[in-house]
Parts: structure tokens; C-alpha cells; sequence
């Protein structure tokens, strides 16, 4: 079958991109600059017959002709290798698009005049855009974006509000902040309403991005749905607080996620131990670690090392000291990350022969002492002045 230009032959006219005609706009699109305009999208087009399927499409300012023709032995290697590594049980359909795809050339049409002629050729279904989009994404191809936006106008992908929300976060892993509000103004328009999922998916981006009012407005727009709001929802918005260096906001919210019984996964509560830990705020390292063991999550070294670094930023080694016999009493094996910390605690203080003591304890517990303490030892050692002796303390540690 042919699919020809032919303006004399008005009664069989199609539109490669029906849903356009009921007022989709795709300047909606997040790429910015679409290449697809309405009057392309809807320009017509005749049909006639022959033994080879063609498409072309006519613009008003310029003619231009796509065919639909089988990928040849002419193409690349890289081209080649890609197209082998396609799933042996995809469909023709799909194989057929992903071949094009993978050997796209802008010089001899657009790829919504590709994909135009895919959906009037093959007469695909959403299960087949469906395994296309996962392909491109699995494959990491850069037209990836281009081909799902251009999906969301198709008929025959029949899209929802996940297909937008899919999108929306995979720019947002991109921190590509401007196309991601496009895809979500473009849902809008097309009159789909934000649920918890889609929003929370822009708290999550928009805190990447470092924008907390963003996220904080967001958030509010969450409540104002009406649900009870879920850990993904609650995390978003503490790690955007945490991103902000703004703990405490962040810590807020997880204690009225605890009168709710909302519990938050382990990394909110990692992280905002380690934003704690890092400012030497010793309270709220204390108090974010025991609500950690509240929660159930049981406290492993690099937790306990994030407690220890609290007490060591702060200038407290004592405290370090005892957090460090807690770790150990508790039954865990202090790593030398902790070790290396204790003695850096040590060190701020000046107290060398605290931290000499300390040592002897390790060896007569038979902890050795790794490279990241060993170091601490040297640059300490050093300072003092004592440079002959540093080879030689390292090398009783080596051995032991």
C-alpha cells in the first residue's frame, strides 16, 4: 500500500495525529521548541494503493516526503549492533519502529512524521507504544523524552495521568526542571488532575533543584487534596528541608509522621542523622538516632559513626568515647572509619594520651588499626613535631 500527497483527492484525507483535533496543543510539549505545529498535524493527505508502503506529508511552506522503507545492509555498525541487541520475542510492530528509530536521520524527515507514519502503517496499540517506550529507556536513547511527549498525543496510546507523571520524574532525575513544569502544564490543560503520585514527584524534583518554596508550596498543594498524605509524600518534603540546611524543619515533619504511625524509609531517616552529624548539632544526632531505633531499624557502624562525627565535629571526645563502647557493647564491630573518628576527636582536644589509651584498648581487644586511622596518627604526629617516630608507629600498627 502507497500513502501519497495528493490535494486533488480531498475525500480521503487523514491526520497523522488525530487527538490534535480536539484541542490538544503540543506547544504543551517539554522539549520546548516542537517541531510538530498544528497546522503540520493537521494537513491532509490522500490514500491510494500499491505493493510497498509509503507515507509523505506536504507542508504549506515547503514539500517534503517521508517513506516508510525497510533499514537496509547501509547502515553503521554501532547502528547494527544496537538493532541486534533488540528483544528476540518483540513484536514486528515494534521491531519495525525500533529499527527506525535506532537509524533516524533528521535530514529525511521528523521524527513525529516517523512516528505518524507508524501509527497509519502498523496501527499500533498502547501495549506496543508501551514496549517501545521501556526499550528506548532501557537503551538510555536520546529520543527517548521526544517519542513518549510525542506518545501522549497519539490516539492510540490512550495516555494517563502516569504517563505524564513517568515523564515528569525521569527529568527530574535529569534536573531538567523547565520541560518537566511543561509536561505538567500540558496535563493540565489536557484535564487531568494532580494527584498525590504527580506531586509529590515535583517536591522530589524541585528540592534536587534546591528550590525549597517550590517544594513547600507543592507540599501544601498535596494537603490540600484531601488525603492522608503517605512516607513518600512526608520524605520528599523532609529531604527537601535537609537539602535546604534546614534540619529541624525536616525532623518536624517526622515527628507528626510518628503521631500519624507513618514511619519514613531508612534513607530520610540517614540522612537527616548525617545533616545533624555533620553541623556537630550533637542533640539532634541523639535524638534523630534514637528515633531511628524506634522505628525499628536496627543501628549499624556507619549510623553509629554518623553519631560519633556529631560528638567529634562539636569538639566532645568523650562523648565520642562512650558512643563508640556503646556501638561495641551493643554487639557491633566498629569499622576504622569510627576508630579514625574517635581519634580525630582526640586530636581537636589535644589529648594524645586519651588517645594513646584508646589505643592500647583496640589492641587488647585485638581491633586493628586501618589505613584512615593510621593516617589521622601520622598528620597528628606531625604536628606535634615528632616526625621520626611516625614511620615507625606505622609500621607496628602493619604488623599487628
Amino acid at each position: 500500500m502507497m500513502v501519497t500527497s495528493a490535494s486533488n483527492i480531498p475525500h480521503c484525507s487523514y491526520s497523522p495525529f488525530p487527538i490534535i483535533n480536539k484541542q490538544i496543543h503540543p506547544q504543551s510539549w517539554g522539549n520546548g521548541n516542537p517541531s510538530l505545529s498544528l497546522k503540520q498535524a493537521m494537513k491532509p493527505s490522500s490514500c491510494t494503493f500499491s505493493n510497498e508502503p509509503q507515507i509523505s506529508f506536504t507542508d504549506a511552506e515547503e514539500k517534503r516526503r517521508f517513506k516508510w522503507v525497510e533499514i537496509g545492509p547501509g547502515i553503521t555498525e554501532e547502528q547494527r549492533q544496537a538493532i541486534d541487541k533488540l528483544p528476540f520475542k518483540m513484536t514486528k510492530r515494534c521491531k519495525a519502529l525500533m529499527k527506525q528509530i535506532i537509524c533516524f536521520n533528521p535530514e529525511k524527515g521528523s521524527l513525529e512524521d516517523l512516528l505518524g507514519a507508524w501509527v497509519n502503517v502498523m496501527k499500533p496499540r498502547r501495549a506496543d507504544w508501551l514496549v517501545v517506550l521501556k526499550e528506548l529507556k532501557i537503551m538510555e536513547h536520546p529520543l527517548y523524552f521526544l517519542v513518549a511527549e510525542i506518545a501522549l498525543l497519539e490516539e492510540t496510546f490512550e495516555a494517563n495521568i502516569r504517563d505524564y507523571t513517568k515523564i515528569i520524574h525521569g527529568y527530574g532525575k535529569q534536573n531538567r526542571l523547565r520541560e518537566a513544569e511543561n509536561i505538567l502544564d500540558a496535563m493540565k490543560r489536557r484535564g487531568f488532575i494532580c494527584d498525590q503520585v504527580t506531586l509529590t514527584t515535583m517536591v522530589h524534583m524541585y528540592s534536587k533543584a534546591g528550590n525549597l518554596k517550590l517544594a513547600e508550596d507543592t507540599f501544601e498543594e498535596i494537603k490540600l487534596l484531601g488525603q492522608q498524605l503517605d512516607k513518600r509524600s512526608y520524605g520528599a518534603m523532609i529531604m527537601a528541608y535537609i537539602r535546604a540546611g534546614m534540619p529541624e524543619q525536616g525532623e518536624g515533619l517526622l515527628k507528626e509522621m510518628d503521631n500519624l504511625e507513618i514511619y519514613a524509609g531508612s534513607e530520610v531517616y540517614k540522612a537527616l542523622l548525617r545533616a545533624y552529624s555533620t553541623n556537630g548539632d550533637t542533640d539532634g544526632a541523639q535524638r534523630v538516632f534514637g528515633t531511628i531505633q524506634l522505628a525499628g531499624i536496627s543501628p549499624d557502624a556507619k549510623l553509629c559513626g554518623l553519631l560519633i562525627n556529631a560528638y567529634q565535629v562539636a569538639g566532645q571526645s568523650e562523648e565520642a568515647r562512650v558512643a563508640f563502647e556503646n556501638m561495641r557493647r551493643a554487639g557491633l564491630k566498629p569499622s576504622d572509619k569510627c576508630v579514625a573518628l574517635v581519634l580525630a576527636a582526640y586530636e581537636k582536644q589535644n589529648k594524645l594520651n586519651k588517645a594513646l589509651e584508646f589505643l592500647m584498648d583496640l589492641e587488647r581487644d585485638g581491633i586493628v588499626v586501618g589505613k584512615e586511622a593510621s593516617s589521622i596518627l601520622a598528620q597528628w604526629f606531625k604536628k606535634l613535631g615528632v616526625v621520626e617516630q611516625v614511620e615507625q608507629v606505622l609500621r607496628e600498627f602493619a604488623a599487628k
